[in-house]
C-alpha cells in the first residue's frame, strides 16, 4: 500500500511506533525532515499528529481514504440562542433566509462522500503576494513551480473538519457574546485535529481548485457590517463555501480580484 491510499480509519489504528515510521516514509516521499509527531484525542479515540519541515515550511499529514464531507442540515438542531441571534440578524435585514437552517442551505456545502488521497498540507496558509501572483487564475502554476499544488474543496473540507460532522471544526456551537475578529481565547485559535491552523479568521478567504467555494473566511465582510454574531461566525464553518466571496472574485464585478485571499499549499504522496 502507498502512502497516498493511506485512509483516516488506518491511520487511526496505528501505534505511535508505527505513525512515527510512516511519518518518516512520508517525508523521504518528499525529501523533508519530521519535525513532530504526537498523539491526541479526536472524536472520542486517539489520532496521531505529524508534522513534516520541506524548504522551511511546516505540513501535516491528512490521511484520505473514503471520507463524508458536507453538513446534514436534517439531522442538525439549532440552539434556542443561535434561532434568536439569527432571527435578530434577519431583522437589521442580513440573513439569506428567513431562519437560520434556510441561511445554511445557501452556504454550506451538502452531505455527500468523496474518496481523497492522503496528502502533505501547508499548517499555515499563504498571501497571494509577489510569491503567488495576483490573480486566482495564476496560483497553480506558481505552485506547481515550488512542487506544490492547490487543494480541491474537497480537500480541503477533509483536512479542516478531520471527520467531524459537526458544524464548525470545533464542535456546533461557537461563542454568540462576541465575533472572532480579535477573540484570542475563542475555539478557532487552537489547531485543528490534524495540527493546521484553518479556519481560524474570517479575513482570510482561501482558495481552491474549485471555482464555486472559497473557505476559511469571507474577506471580513461578515464582521465588519453589524451582521450578528452568530452570521460572524458561519465564515469559519468546515462546509461553508462563502458564495459572496465566491462572486467578489471569480464573478463579473470581481475580474480575478484576489486582494484578501490566500492559498494552503498541498504536497502530493506519491
Amino acid at each position: 500500500m502507498s502512502l497516498a491510499d493511506l485512509t483516516l480509519d488506518q491511520w487511526r489504528s496505528f501505534d505511535p511506533s508505527t505513525a512515527r515510521r510512516l511519518a518518516q516514509e512520508a517525508a523521504g516521499l518528499v525529501y523533508g525532515r519530521v519535525t513532530a509527531v504526537e498523539t491526541v484525542e479526536h472524536l472520542g479515540g486517539p489520532l496521531h499528529r505529524v508534522r513534516i519541515e520541506r524548504d522551511g515550511q511546516e505540513f501535516a499529514l491528512v490521511p484520505g481514504g473514503p471520507v463524508t464531507l458536507g453538513f446534514d442540515l436534517e439531522a442538525w438542531r439549532p440552539t434556542p440562542e443561535q434561532i434568536a441571534d439569527y432571527n435578530e440578524s434577519v431583522e437589521q435585514g442580513f440573513g439569506y433566509g428567513p431562519d437560520l437552517r434556510a441561511h445554511l442551505a445557501e452556504v454550506l456545502s451538502p452531505r455527500r462522500g468523496a474518496v481523497l488521497p492522503t496528502v502533505l498540507m501547508a499548517v499555515e496558509d499563504e498571501d497571494l503576494d509577489e510569491d503567488l501572483t495576483e490573480l486566482p487564475a495564476d496560483v497553480p502554476a506558481a505552485l506547481a513551480a515550488r512542487g506544490l499544488r492547490i487543494p480541491s474543496s474537497d480537500e480541503w473540507e477533509h483536512a479542516c473538519g478531520a471527520g467531524a460532522d459537526t458544524l464548525f471544526r470545533w464542535g456546533n456551537d461557537c461563542p454568540l457574546d462576541r465575533i472572532p475578529y480579535g477573540d484570542r481565547t475563542g475555539p478557532h485559535e487552537q489547531p485543528n485535529a490534524f495540527g493546521l491552523r484553518i479556519a481560524y479568521d474570517t479575513y482570510r478567504a482561501e482558495l481552491t481548485s474549485d471555482a464555486t467555494a472559497i473557505h476559511g473566511g469571507d474577506g471580513g465582510e461578515s464582521v465588519c457590517g453589524g451582521y450578528g454574531n452568530l452570521l460572524a461566525w458561519l465564515p469559519l464553518a468546515t462546509a461553508n463555501r462563502n458564495p459572496s466571496m465566491v462572486e467578489f472574485v471569480y464573478g463579473p464585478e470581481g475580474d480575478g480580484v484576489s486582494d484578501g485571499c490566500s492559498v494552503r499549499p498541498v504536497l502530493t504522496l506519491r
